[in-house]
């Protein structure tokens, strides 16, 4: 065991694939020499060559067309986008060519490309460099879509994905890339270094996609989270001295329907929370599927937390935040139905 953050983890899932499989490559922008913005591909240049860890312009429809094309003869890419907000213009070759590949060649092809791309606010990054856009990809077939929330997730969730025969989208909350946060800005930064989920496996293991974590038990009320809102839902359970289960999703595509539905059953009440704005975020979807499997359970409506319908503001950043204290008003109300 080797303690870690997150960005270490993410490092060291890559070494341990590129070091299994020649056909594994890593691109992206500034994720050679530099080893990306956050660092994640530090060190992976000198180690593998420039000819499978390599700097791509700034293109990102272009990084993505260029993946596709890799995948389809053979190789095994990892792309990084440096951050969500620039997603988009890659958007197309995403939804149109990788996600639909395996079904237009009537599986006879499949597309094991992963996309890592640091997302989340938290940071201070305004409206450019704070962006949540997963409910985008999670509404796409074909395509999986995976958030972890701890370093010990990170690299099993990540080395699962690169091994996966389709292409998997891997959302990084970056603001808890070197420590966990539990949504109390005006507290010290905790690194991970005193969390148990930095304790990461030296070599390979893998976290299955498409299965949750119950990280706290309870009786009162289901909490479903993922990212960084895994430690805001556990803070405000503590904080308010609620009997919550906290259950962090993992992957929202597949999503573990399962250990929710078994959770809502027990508890008759739930609480979705996402750092995304509100209309049509995926908290909508989990909340449609609680309804429909657990409704002769339900004590009360699914209450949804989430970011406002507005761009991420600069200078009201903690307003938009979901944090503790809009939890805890949206468990008081859950709980008093």
């Amino acid at each position: 065991m080797t303690v870690m953050n997150m960005i270490q983890a993410i490092n060291a899932a890559h070494d341990v694939c590129m070091a299994a499989d020649d056909d594994i490559v890593v691109m992206g922008e500034d994720i050679g020499y530099f080893g990306g913005v956050f660092r994640a591909t530090e060190g992976l240049q000198r180690k593998y060559g420039r000819t499978r860890v390599f700097d791509t312009p700034i293109a990102e429809g272009g990084i993505m067309a260029t993946a596709i094309g890799m995948a389809c003869y053979g190789l095994r890419p990892v792309v990084e986008i440096q951050f969500a907000d620039y997603i988009y213009p890659a958007f197309d070759q995403i939804v149109s060519e990788a996600g639909r590949m395996r079904y237009r060649t009537a599986g006879e092809w499949t597309l094991p490309i992963v996309v890592r791309s640091p997302y989340g606010g938290g940071i201070f990054g305004g409206q450019t460099h704070s962006q949540s856009p997963e409910a985008l990809f999670a509404h796409v077939v074909g395509i999986k879509t995976v958030i972890p929330s701890n370093p010990y997730d990170a690299k099993g969730l990540l080395i699962a994905a690169i091994e996966d025969p389709d292409p998997v989208m891997f959302f990084e909350p970056k603001r808890i890339y070197n420590g966990p946060f539990d949504g109390h800005y005006e507290r010290p930064v905790t690194p991970w270094a005193k969390h148990k989920m930095a304790e990461v496996p030296d070599g390979r293991y893998t976290v299955p996609l498409g299965k949750a974590a119950i990280v706290r038990e309870g009786q009162a009320v289901t909490i479903l989270a993922y990212g960084t809102m895994v430690h805001v839902a556990l803070a405000a359970a503590e904080d308010n001295g609620i009997d919550a289960e906290v259950i962090d999703l993992r992957t929202i595509v597949p999503v573990d329907i399962e250990t929710i539905e078994e959770s809502v059953r027990k508890t008759g009440r739930c609480l979705v929370v996402h750092e995304a704005t509100r209309t049509a975020g995926f908290g909508a979807e989990l909340a449609a599927l609680v309804q429909e499997r657990c409704f002769y359970h339900l004590e009360a409506p699914v209450e949804r937390v989430t970011g406002w319908d507005t761009p991420y503001p600069h200078a009201l950043e903690w307003a938009y935040f979901p944090g503790p204290k809009r939890l805890a008003a949206g468990l008081k109300k859950v709980l008093e139905l």
